[in-house]
């Protein structure tokens, strides 16, 4: 009879043991959802602030800004640069810049 006993604690702290890897497992995809959800908006709100700072440029100066470090000298853009890669492309001082954002892998 005290091997059953032996034997039923065990059962039961192997299903704990099981049940809290689960939860474990659960938390931590949760928190790699939610970094992920932070980097995209992070992405997204640095394109947006680019943006409006070659609208508010062009709108002050006439023309738009040369280039990103312009934007950065003058319009306080600042980017991480180990996490994201702005691509910008003139075409034309009263021609919009090509603006790409992307996050670096």
């Amino acid at each position: 009879m005290r091997e059953r006993i032996n034997i039923s604690g065990a059962l039961k702290m192997l299903v704990i043991l099981i049940v809290l890897a689960a939860a474990v497992f659960l938390l931590c995809k949760g928190v790699q959802k939610m970094e992920t959800g932070q980097q995209a908006e992070s992405l997204k709100q640095l394109d947006s602030s680019i943006r409006k700072a070659t609208m508010t440029c062009y709108a002050t100066e006439g023309v738009y800004p040369p280039s990103v470090q312009y934007l950065k000298e003058n319009y306080g853009i600042q980017i991480d640069e180990g996490k994201f890669t702005v691509f910008y492309e003139v075409f034309g001082d009263n021609m919009m810049p090509e603006i790409t954002v992307m996050e670096r892998q």
